[in-house]
């Protein structure tokens, strides 16, 4: 997310602390029905006391990444309902994200955990930007935010499927784009530029997401599922090219230094 900033007091003149105390509360919650349901897949799929550590632990990470970027929230005082829902949504894929490296009981049954529990947070995703406008409550945290979780999510699928053995480690490369994209804006900064809105942007997520998830269904072959994946990190690379193409158009040439 962001790097730390300073939290502004709010237009009607409550104190950032106010949003702060809100958000903890928020986070601590979730904190606690993540460490539960943790420990409710751990019992149900077999898996050894190390896998509720490993999503609590994963869990405080992203929380604490979340966090940091905070202060683009302000000026509003509440963290609100669009954000509380992104978090559930952070907390369903870091359960996901620590089955990797688990041997189940039942490797096929876990699968169709993994895909109810992945297309649950999927439709999920739909709601948490309307709450936040109907609220009003918009703010570039949420949906950076929001984001940060699609991306974190396509990443996890992503190991999934090759754990489950159903597609190459090549389909890492979806899952690893976002971030590739993050590092190389380090090198050339003009690369880190807002992008416009882009409904092509958002249905390529979609489309991503969703292919990842019918890859991990047990009835899915592994042929199948190698096509269906490949078509997906086709037109997510396109996707990127098409944005590199648009930020390099319109990146600012050098300032000419004035003598």
């Amino acid at each position: 997310m962001h790097p730390p900033e300073t939290l502004a007091r709010t237009a009607a003149g409550t104190p950032a602390h106010t949003l702060r105390r809100d958000a903890g509360r928020e986070f601590a919650a979730m904190a606690l029905v993540a460490g539960a349901a943790a420990m409710a897949v751990a019992a149900l799929a077999g898996l050894g006391g190390d896998y509720p550590a490993k999503a609590v632990t994963l869990y405080a990470m992203a929380a604490a990444l979340a966090w940091r970027g905070l202060g683009a929230h302000a000026p509003h005082a509440r963290f609100g309902a669009g954000n509380r829902l992104t978090l559930a949504r952070l907390a369903n894929v870091v359960l996901l994200a620590a089955l990797v490296g688990e041997a189940p009981a039942d490797p096929r049954q876990l699968a169709w955990g993994i895909v109810v529990a992945a297309t649950l947070g999927a439709v999920l995703d739909a709601a948490d930007g309307p709450l936040a406008r109907a609220a009003g409550l918009a703010s570039e945290f949420g949906a950076r935010f929001d984001m940060e979780t699609d991306a974190l999510l396509t990443l996890v699928l992503c190991a999934l499927l090759v754990q489950f053995d159903k597609v190459g480690a090549w389909v890492l490369a979806s899952g690893l784009m976002r971030y590739a994209f993050v590092l190389a804006a380090l090198r050339w900064p003009w690369l880190a530029a807002p992008l416009p809105p882009s409904r092509r942007r958002q249905a390529v997520c979609v489309v991503q997401i969703t292919c990842l998830i019918v890859c991990l269904g047990p009835i899915v072959p592994r042929p199948g599922a190698t096509a269906l994946a490949a078509f997906a990190l086709a037109a997510l690379a396109l996707s990127f090219a098409v944005d590199v193409r648009w930020l390099s158009r319109h990146r600012h040439p050098p300032q000419e230094v004035s003598r």
